[in-house]
This record gives structure tokens, C-alpha cells and sequence, in this order.
């Protein structure tokens, strides 16, 4: 198995050799090595409302269960996002580090800055991009090779989110692919051999960032109200005083939910047909089931496998009692697969009843603003692969992000069968 990965009955037996309250759900080694599965498995059975006194981001609940997570998801009167508490990561930002943006913020500010951007997903909107990302879809994958080993994650997946998020800035397009490392560096745990080492090598490319992306503003701000995203930012009341920091918080905010879910999910999507034959021999047959397979997709894949809360106030949780202050962890990718709310949830159905019935967009005032781009640009990118390719063949084992929040790829060799 490629890049540490281990068998699912090798993590079973390490899962269920460690006492119950040595679980450390949160360690980033076991979503690299793709080895959290029964870890969570065995939390949603014996203890779904479980603490972990002591890890590399301090003590913390995690919360495995469907409707546990629904319940914290949807009371944000008591369990807060705001940066200023630690935000919504497992991981807390140094206390100088602390950037505000609308999902690490309570109403009403929340609800002014989100309302400032969300018309760049309105239906409208999305009628618009919709041909826009078809020819591009069309291009990348008209200009694959057929027959020959590549990494998809980097020719498609990175490559068609990127260019829709230059689109949704209006940012260079030809220097698109600063958007997708400054999205890689906003989300990593610095770590010798990573994507980089120190906290102080990550700021300093955050603040290119920024510098890069006061320049755009500053262009905006001068001209009529346009449709992109910082121009809407520069013109709307709820965003235009704001703080530096807070608008590298919004921007990152942005650049991290348009890139690494639909990214991830692209390259998942063809991992979970590979590794489910049957159902990709029924897409083939019915290419109709594209509707379907794409909210099963993002369900599967869990692109953010948390999100994270603190508890404002004492109260009671699965016969738990959370204190104030308490970091509240909310285990998607575990509710994703609780079979008290979802039937069969670790199989890949690509024609489930109800394959919206999952946790990976979030729940409340904080549900995913482009869960319909994101669908869309699946959506187009399986019915054009569909059209071209009767097999996208993974070679191997991909290598995975060493992250507890961004549940993805840094690469997936695959080798095209081309359409009979």
C-alpha cells in the first residue's frame, strides 16, 4: 500500500487495542494512512460523546453520531464558531493568528457578511457559469493522455477548480494555481517534509496572499460594483470596513470551500467507483444516475471531515456533561457513516433513495454557501468523463492529505480507457 497506508483489519485490531478514553480521533497520521475508520466506528458505539484529554491540539469532545452532530450543528447559540474562541478547526490558531471570516463568526455578523457574498451562488448565477464549466471540463479532458499513467488530482481535479475559483475572484487566470497553494497552506499543520515546516513559513505565504489579494481590492473598490467576489466584498456594507485580517479570513474562507471540497471529491469519486465495480458498471448502463451519484459522492468522500465549536454555556450531550469553553469537534465523516441515520451508510450506492441525507455541507446557519456549485461542477465532470471514457482506472493506492480537517488527495495515478 502506497504512502503509509495501512489494511482496514490492521487499524481494527490498533482501534480496538487502546483504551477507550486513549482515543485521539484528531491525529492527523490517521487520516493519512487512511486508518480512522473503525476508530470511529468504535466511538459511535461505545462512547459517541467521547473526550480526549490530552493531544497536540489540547483536550477536546468529539462528537460521532448523526443526530448529536445535527444537534450541535444547529444550536449556535450555545456552541459558538467565533475566531476569537479558537474558530472552526481542531486546530487553534495562535491567539495573534486569529482571523475573523463569516463561518468563524456568530449572527448577526454572520449573517451580513455571508449575505454579501451568496448571490455569486444564486440560481441565476449558476446558469451562467454552468456552460462555462462544461468547455472547460471538455478541454481538460480532451487533453488527457489515454493509455498512459497521470495524476487525476493534478490534471483534473486541481485544474478545473482552480480555474472556476480565478473565474469567482476574477483573479489572473493565468496565475490561477496560487489559489490552490495558498488553500493547501491555509489548511496544513506545519511539519518537517511537509508543505511547510514552520507556522512562520505558513504566515509569511498567507500574507502574499493578502498582499496580493489588497491589490484586487483596492482595483475594485475604484470601479463600478462588479460580479465577483471581492468586488462584492469592496461594495457591500456588511464587508467593506473590514479589518486586513478579516478580509484574509473571508478570502481563505472562500479560496478553501471553492477548492478543496469539489476538488477532493472529484478524485474521490473515481476512487469510490473503482473500488466499487458494480456501481460503476451502473453508471455506465445509466448514465442518468449522475443525479444521484453526485450528493453520494460527497457523502462518501466527507472532503472536511470536521468542523469544530465552543460550548458557550454547560450543557448536557449524549449523558455528557460539556463545560464552558469546552472545543466541541463535530465528526462529519463519522456521521456520514452512523447507521442509526443512514441505511448500509459503508456502502457506495450510487442510486440511494435519499442521497441527500448527509452531513458533509454542514447543518444551521453555517451550511455550505456553493453546495450547488460544488454539485454542478461534479455533475458536468462525470456526464463529459461519461462521454469520452468507459474507465478511469486507478493504478494505486492514492497518497493522502495528512490533515483531520481536509479529507483529501495529494495524488491519484489513474490511466484512461477510452468510450467503446
Amino acid at each position: 500500500m502506497a504512502d503509509g497506508a495501512i489494511s482496514l483489519d490492521e487499524a481494527r485490531a490498533r482501534a480496538y487495542a487502546l483504551k477507550l478514553e486513549d482515543l485521539n480521533p484528531g491525529d492527523p497520521e490517521l487520516f493519512k494512512s487512511n486508518a480512522f475508520w473503525p476508530v470511529f466506528e468504535r466511538l459511535r458505539n461505545e462512547d459517541p460523546v467521547h473526550w480526549c484529554k490530552d493531544s497536540e491540539f489540547g483536550p477536546y469532545w468529539s462528537v460521532t453520531r448523526y443526530n448529536d452532530i445535527m444537534a450541535v450543528d444547529t444550536n449556535h447559540g450555545v456552541f459558538s464558531s467565533e475566531a476569537a474562541l479558537g474558530g472552526i478547526t481542531i486546530r487553534d490558531a495562535r491567539p495573534d493568528l486569529r482571523r475573523p471570516s463569516f463561518i468563524a463568526m456568530d449572527p448577526p455578523r454572520h449573517d451580513e457578511q455571508r449575505k454579501a457574498v451568496s448571490p455569486i451562488v444564486s440560481p441565476g448565477n449558476l446558469k451562467t457559469m454552468e456552460p462555462i464549466i462544461r468547455e472547460r471540463a471538455c478541454r481538460i479532458l480532451d487533453n488527457l493522455p489515454v493509455g498512459e499513467a497521470f495524476d487525476w488530482v493534478d490534471r483534473v481535479s486541481v485544474e478545473l477548480t482552480t480555474q472556476m475559483l480565478a473565474t469567482l475572484f476574477d483573479f489572473p487566470f493565468e496565475e490561477r494555481r496560487r489559489l490552490t497553494r495558498w488553500s493547501d497552506v491555509a489548511t496544513t499543520i506545519p511539519y518537517a517534509g511537509g508543505l511547510v515546516e514552520t507556522e512562520e513559513e505558513r504566515q509569511a505565504e498567507l500574507m502574499e496572499c493578502l498582499e496580493v489579494f489588497t491589490g484586487l481590492w483596492n482595483e475594485r473598490i475604484n470601479k463600478p460594483p462588479a460580479g465577483d467576489l471581492v468586488s462584492m466584498m469592496a461594495h457591500s456594507d456588511a464587508t467593506k470596513n473590514m479589518t486586513p485580517e478579516e478580509y484574509l479570513g473571508n478570502i481563505i474562507l472562500l479560496i478553501v470551500g471553492g477548492n478543496d471540497t469539489t476538488r477532493n471529491s472529484i478524485s474521490g469519486g473515481v476512487l469510490a467507483l473503482n473500488q466499487n465495480p458494480a456501481e460503476y458498471a451502473k453508471l455506465r448502463a445509466n448514465p442518468g444516475l449522475i443525479e444521484s451519484m453526485v450528493p453520494e459522492i460527497i457523502r462518501w468522500q466527507t472532503p472536511l471531515a470536521h468542523m469544530r465549536r465552543t460550548a458557550l454555556q454547560d450543557i448536557e450531550l449524549g449523558g455528557k456533561t460539556i463545560r464552558k469553553g469546552d472545543k466541541v469537534v463535530m465528526w462529519y465523516v463519522s456521521g456520514n457513516r452512523d447507521e442509526r441515520a443512514i441505511e448500509n451508510p459503508d456502502a457506495f450506492i450510487i442510486d440511494r433513495e435519499r442521497p441527500r441525507q448527509h452531513l458533509s455541507f454542514g447543518f444551521g446557519i453555517h451550511r455550505c454557501v456553493g453546495n450547488r456549485l460544488a454539485e454542478l461542477q461534479l455533475k458536468i465532470v462525470w456526464e463529459e468523463i461519461l462521454k469520452r471514457f468507459s474507465f478511469v482506472e486507478v493504478l494505486e493506492e492514492p497518497h493522502r492529505v495528512r490533515s483531520s480537517f481536509v479529507k483529501g488527495y495529494e495524488t491519484l495515478r489513474v490511466k484512461l480507457h477510452p468510450a467503446g
